[in-house]
């Protein structure tokens, strides 16, 4: 299916990594002009390497998402750049790891909803004015299982919390953005492991502490068939979700054969959730 992307200009926050990367690249491959905006400025050139190999391109511009100045000279260089964005995927998030919700240090909690929550406001307020104006634009939202089911949320309350609000604010924008042409859907992802350590940088989920509790990409996948992986048991489809699982549902969300899809959160986590 030919998603006519070629030549929109997409913004993919926390796109040094990961999720990030599978986005990066699956948009270039569209034939997009991709903003890669990370504060990891190492990996991020090297997803922008990655997704050279694509009919789009992709460009690194260093940028934390919770310095909402920081994000409006992200939005002004690449509108500068490459013209209006088209596309904004607010990816970038994470929690610094799991624990009771009372014995989490409140500076923790705090860093979580400067991320997870006030990152995705500081972005989309930036993109929102230009594409009312245009009369068009796709936002995404990735969100996560654990806004959507307790015990994916187990040990990170306050992050299910924070993307729980992602999701509740994303539909509330979608009804009122609608007739300005303004499309604003969630995905959320499930167990999404990257193919590759070297993927990930130093401050990922996974360098942190994931692959010292769960094991290396290989090690997870060869798990999951069993169904003996974490969180796997509870999924219908047996294996792990891959950074490409994410990717080619943002380029289709993004695209104007999605252009009747609004509101939505869709789940990408191997049937893990069925409301």
């Amino acid at each position: 299916m030919n998603l006519s992307l070629e030549g929109k200009t997409a913004i993919v926050t926390g796109g040094s990594g990961g999720i990030g990367r599978g986005l990066v690249c699956c948009l270039a491959q569209e034939g997009c002009r991709v903003i890669v905006a990370t504060r990891d400025e190492s990996k991020g050139a090297e997803v922008v390497e990655a997704a050279s190999a694509g009919p789009g391109e992709a460009l690194l511009m260093p940028t934390d998402v919770t310095d909402r100045e920081a994000v409006a000279s992200l939005v002004n260089e690449a509108t500068a750049r490459f013209g209006a964005v088209d596309i904004l995927v607010n990816n970038a998030g994470g929690t610094p790891g799991p624990s009771g919700f009372v014995e989490a240090a409140l500076d923790d909690i705090q860093a979580e909803i400067d991320l997870n929550v006030w990152g995705v406001i500081h972005c989309t307020r930036a993109v929102l004015p230009g594409m009312v104006e245009r009369g068009g634009g796709s936002i995404i939202q990735i969100t996560s299982n654990s806004g959507l089911q307790g015990e994916a949320a187990n040990q990170v309350a306050s992050y299910g919390g924070a993307k729980g609000y992602v999701t509740a604010l994303s539909r509330a924008l979608a009804y009122e953005y609608g007739p300005q042409g303004v499309r604003i859907n969630c995905i959320a992802p499930g167990w999404i492991v990257p193919w590759d350590p070297s993927h990930t940088g130093e401050g990922s989920f996974w360098n942190r502490y994931g692959y010292e509790l769960f094991g290396k990409p290989d090690e997870m996948a060869a798990a999951a068939r069993t169904g003996k992986l974490f969180n796997v048991e509870s999924q219908r489809i047996r294996r792990i979700g891959r950074p490409e699982d994410i990717g080619h549902l943002a380029c289709f969300l993004a695209s104007d054969r999605a252009g009747y899809i609004t509101g939505q959160i869709i789940s990408v986590g191997g049937g893990a959730y069925m409301p």
